[in-house]
């Protein structure tokens, strides 16, 4: 009997060939901490009394006024808060003596509804001793110099803050005296002072052709029916998810989250029938992008990657994740996680198309706690980190790195049935992995 694969089952077969191809080493579990998630600051002074809420447009039906009128079926929590979210830690940087940059994103989820929420990234510290998290410091961002080539929502206050309608952050790194950070909407690139004073935002236009997302502010939406602009490549909530940075603080490497839009194809990108995210060059100094552009495979087209950050040279860490949430081996979860890694690679080991060689991998559905360190989720000494999204790695020192998910209170439920997320902090033992070749 003669079987006829179709284009999608062969494609499956070649993804998993080659995942089984990878080399997995271990993780265990040496520290764990949390940041609950109803986590919140005060507004910054000048911001208006209109930011000591949050939460407001969350509703089905548009604005909600009553606090904790919206109940989330999943959690039984409800919007709008008083205060300004502190949670869903999108990027990470280990800065020395047990203290990590971690950037907010943009509030909960989408630009309709995050109008309320003043941008911020934070400088905490989780102590493994006792499992907490202390925020030493928090920066919100503001545009007093007009700097942003659009109309932000604060653009007639004199305080100017960015909020969660103006950028989608999820990428974050610290250069001289101030941060270069990662858009989801442009995508943009800004640059900020060590106040969150903007700089800079850079248009994304490597090799000098323009890309955007239907969210940019410069997109006009088009009638039903009608094609986009041919620049809209990238998906919403597509764009710049992670951003490494060389170790002479000269170089960039935004990383797209999704594939991007092929309009001769008309599909997502592939390369040899592989899903890839396009991978760029930005000078840090002058923010010019350069012609090269790198790919990184994706183990499934539905896949999307959480962080990346270079850890040695041109080696690097990168999360790739599925969407589903919850551990499959408690039997609760409508869509269990199932694909959680963190892949090592290296910028200088590309093919001849320059895709990117996935080095070695560790499986966050899969950590040793043989000493059962984690309050929850540890079962026959197996730890797992079963969260939707899961956006923070970077290495602490020769043999461990720490790992953290973005916990998009109140809606993720991941950790516990009926319970919303918390922001999980965890460090691993992976000396084998790190020294992989």
């Amino acid at each position: 009997m003669k079987t006829t694969l179709t284009a999608a089952a062969l494609l499956a077969l070649l993804v998993s060939a080659a995942a089984e191809a990878q080399q997995a080493f271990p993780a265990t579990l040496t520290g764990h901490a949390e940041l609950p998630g109803a986590s919140f600051v005060p507004a910054p002074a000048g911001a208006g009394p209109h930011y000591n809420v949050s939460g407001r447009f969350t509703g089905q039906d548009g604005r909600v006024t009553d606090l904790y009128a919206n109940v989330q079926p999943a959690s039984g929590l409800a919007l709008p808060f008083p205060g300004q979210p502190l949670q869903g830690f999108s990027g990470i940087r280990a800065l020395g003596e047990g203290r990590y940059l971690v950037l907010t994103d943009n509030g909960f989820g989408a630009k309709g509804n995050s109008s309320d929420v003043i941008l911020m990234f934070n400088i905490v510290k989780p102590d493994w001793d006792t499992g907490r998290v202390t925020i030493e410091k928090t920066v919100q961002l503001s545009d007093p110099h007009q700097r942003v080539p659009f109309p932000i929502m604060n653009e007639a206050t004199p305080g100017r803050f960015l909020t969660g309608a103006d950028f989608d952050l999820e990428s974050i790194q610290p250069v001289g005296d101030g941060y270069w950070l990662g858009d989801e909407f442009g995508p943009w690139l800004i640059q900020v002072n060590g106040e969150g004073e903007v700089l800079k935002v850079v248009v994304t236009e490597p090799g000098g052709i323009l890309m955007r997302s239907p969210d940019n502010a410069f997109v006009s939406a088009p009638d039903p029916g009608a094609a986009l602009p041919a620049e809209v490549v990238t998906f919403r909530s597509g764009g710049y998810e992670g951003m490494a940075l060389s170790q002479d603080e000269k170089t960039l490497y935004p990383l797209l989250e999704k594939p991007v839009w092929d309009p001769v194809a008309e599909a997502r990108e592939t390369v040899n029938g592989t899903p890839v995210l396009r991978l760029f060059e930005v000078s840090a100094e002058t923010g010019a992008w350069s012609d090269r552009i790198r790919y990184y495979p994706l183990d499934a087209p539905d896949h999307a990657i959480g962080d990346f950050n270079l850890i040695d040279g041109t080696r690097g860490l990168i999360i790739e994740r599925d969407s589903g949430q919850g551990d499959p081996r408690e039997g609760w979860a409508e869509t269990p996680a199932a694909f959680k890694r963190i892949y090592l690679v290296d910028l200088e080991r590309t093919d001849e198309n320059d895709v990117l060689e996935k080095i070695a991998y560790i499986d966050l559905m899969n950590i040793e706690d043989p000493n059962g360190i984690a309050p929850r989720g540890t079962i026959d000494g197996v730890f797992t980190f079963p969260f939707v999204t899961i956006e923070n790695v970077d290495r602490v020192d020769e043999t461990h790195i720490i790992v953290a998910n973005d916990n998009n209170y109140p809606f993720s439920v991941g950790r516990q049935q009926g319970r919303a997320d918390d922001n999980e902090m965890m460090l691993l033992e992976v000396a084998e992995f790190l020294n992989a070749e």
